[in-house]
C-alpha cells in the first residue's frame, strides 16, 4: 500500500529537478500523476522514468503556465480523463534574480508572472474540480526567501513573488475547508538541483559555502521537498492546513 494510492495528483514542471523527483516520488507512493512542463523532450523521459519504474504518468508539454487558457486546458484535460483531481502540486517557477539596482521592470513582471501569477492560475482552475471531487490537497512551492532576504545574492522579485505564494496558501485554505480542501506551502532553501549546480562549482562558489554553514551541514535535495511534499499529499496529513514549513536544515533561524 502507497501513501498516495489511487490519487489522481497534477504536479507543474515535471521535466527535472525538484518536479522529476516528485513525479517519480508520487508515483512510486501509487498516485496517478500528471505532469506538464515547457521542455517536452525532458518531460516525455521524465514520464518515461516513472513508467519504466512501474508508476502511472501522463504529461502535457508545451503548457506555458503563465498563459492562464493553457492551464485551464491541462487541468480541464486532466479531469476528463480521470473524473477526479485530489492534488495540485505547484512546483513550477522561473524567477529572475541579481542585485537590486540592475533589476528592471521586465524582470519584475516575468518574475511575477512566472512565480505568482502561474500558481494563481493553477488554483483557480483546479478549484471548481477539487470541489467537485469531494476535497483535495494544494501544496504550493514558496520559498525561504519569501520570509527574509538572501545572503547569497540579490533576488527582490523572487521573495516578493514567494512572499504573495505564501501569502495566498493562507487565503486558499480558508476558503477550501468547507470544501474539504486543504493548501498548504513548502519553503525549501537552496536546493541543489541541475538549475543550481553552477553555485557548487567550487569550495568558494556561494552554495558551497551556505552547505559549509548549513547546521546540518549541507544544503537540500529535491528529495527533501518531494518527501514533505508527499506527506502533505496523503491522508496522515489530512488536519494540516494552512502550514508554511521550511526545508533548509534550520538555516534560516539558526546563526
Amino acid at each position: 500500500m502507497g501513501k498516495l494510492d489511487g490519487k489522481v495528483t497534477l504536479i507543474t514542471g515535471t521535466a527535472m529537478g525538484m518536479g522529476r523527483t516528485a513525479a517519480l516520488l508520487f508515483a512510486q507512493e501509487g498516485a496517478t500523476v500528471v505532469g506538464c512542463d515547457l521542455n517536452e523532450a525532458m518531460s516525455a523521459e521524465t514520464v518515461q522514468m516513472v513508467r519504466e519504474a512501474g508508476g502511472r504518468m501522463t504529461a502535457t508539454a508545451p503548457v506555458n503556465l503563465s498563459d492562464f487558457e493553457q492551464t485551464k486546458a491541462w487541468i480541464d484535460n486532466a479531469m476528463a480523463e480521470h473524473g477526479r483531481i485530489d492534488v495540485l502540486y505547484n512546483n513550477a517557477s522561473s524567477p529572475r534574480v541579481g542585485p537590486f539596482v540592475d533589476l528592471s521592470l521586465d524582470d519584475w513582471h516575468y518574475t511575477i508572472q512566472n512565480e505568482l501569477d502561474l500558481i494563481f492560475y493553477a488554483c483557480k482552475a483546479v478549484w471548481p474540480h477539487m470541489i467537485a471531487s469531494g476535497g483535495g490537497a494544494i501544496i504550493n512551492t514558496s520559498s525561504i526567501s519569501a520570509i527574509r532576504g538572501a545572503a547569497f545574492f540579490q533576488q527582490a522579485a523572487h521573495g516578493a513573488a514567494k512572499g504573495g505564494v505564501l501569502s495566498i496558501t493562507n487565503h486558499l485554505a480558508a476558503a477550501g475547508g468547507p470544501h474539504r480542501i486543504r493548501a498548504n506551502a513548502i519553503l525549501p532553501g537552496l536546493i541543489r538541483t541541475p538549475s543550481t549546480e553552477f553555485l557548487f562549482a567550487t569550495a568558494d562558489s556561494p552554495g558551497s559555502k551556505l552547505a559549509a554553514a548549513n547546521p546540518l551541514g549541507r544544503v537540500g535535495y529535491a528529495e527533501d521537498v518531494a518527501k514533505l511534499a508527499v506527506f502533505l499529499a496523503s491522508d496522515d496529513a489530512w488536519y494540516i492546513n494552512a502550514a508554511a514549513i521550511p526545508v533548509d536544515g534550520g538555516q534560516a533561524t539558526i546563526e
